[in-house]
């Protein structure tokens, strides 16, 4: 992809890769190290994005929360082609801390896009790809007309196979807690239709460290 940001993945996992238990229950895999750790990451990018799926389930903030003064608030992003996203959710309720864009597909709901934008979203529309929304024209734009020259990448599952999928993850930045969740949790990264071992994608680990319990393990994208 050309004239798209430096995208960054974030993985929170138990040490067999899972995000979550089966009924998906997330909080907290980590310690607060680990989670401290990650709001300095979402301080560090221009804009933090997720999947429909983790802005409906978790309800999450995806606002920067640390001691220290922050300057500037990440531009959070939804992939939300059904425009699911709901006006009391906590991304629309504190709008008035970080700015918040929803990126839908072209063949949306009007009348979704207008109640979001009422309530002080920024709404795109983007063209369907082959896994939802064409993630090339979405990250060009987030470039090219938002300003976003280094994005963060949250979640979840699905959201993160279809970017590697794409090619378009440069740096994974994995966290990893001292715990096992079994087969039946969630996976942190859902199918990628990968056709044999030699055409899966490949990292090279360039740092770990220790934070609090859980590890961090930085990876980037092998050429």
């Amino acid at each position: 992809m050309s004239g798209r940001p430096q995208v960054t993945l974030k993985i929170a996992t138990s040490l067999d890769g899972r995000i979550a238990t089966a009924r998906g229950e997330s909080r907290w895999i980590t310690g607060e190290d680990a989670r401290a750790a990650v709001h300095r990451l979402r301080a560090a990018h221009d804009g933090v994005l997720i999947g429909s799926e983790t802005a409906v389930v978790d309800d999450p903030e995806l606002t920067v929360r640390l001691d220290e003064a922050v300057a500037k608030q990440p531009l959070r992003i939804v992939l939300d082609s059904r425009l699911r996203l709901s006006p009391s959710s906590r991304l629309m309720k504190t709008l008035a801390i970080a700015p918040l864009l929803v990126i839908g597909a072209r063949d949306a709901d009007r009348s979704l896009v207008a109640a979001l934008e009422t309530a002080g979203a920024r709404v795109n529309l983007a063209p369907r790809g082959l896994d939802g929304l064409d993630l090339e024209a979405v990250f060009e734009a987030l470039k090219t007309e938002h300003g976003v020259d280094r994005l963060l990448i949250e979640g979840g599952g699905r959201v993160a196979a279809s970017c590697i999928a794409a090619g378009c993850i440069d740096r994974m930045e994995w966290f990893r807690a001292p715990i096992l969740l079994g087969a039946e949790g969630r996976p942190s990264i859902g199918p990628i239709a990968m056709a044999s071992l030699s055409a899966a994608p490949r990292f090279t680990r360039v740092a770990v460290k220790e934070v609090g319990a859980d590890l961090w393990e930085t990876y980037e994208r092998a050429n």
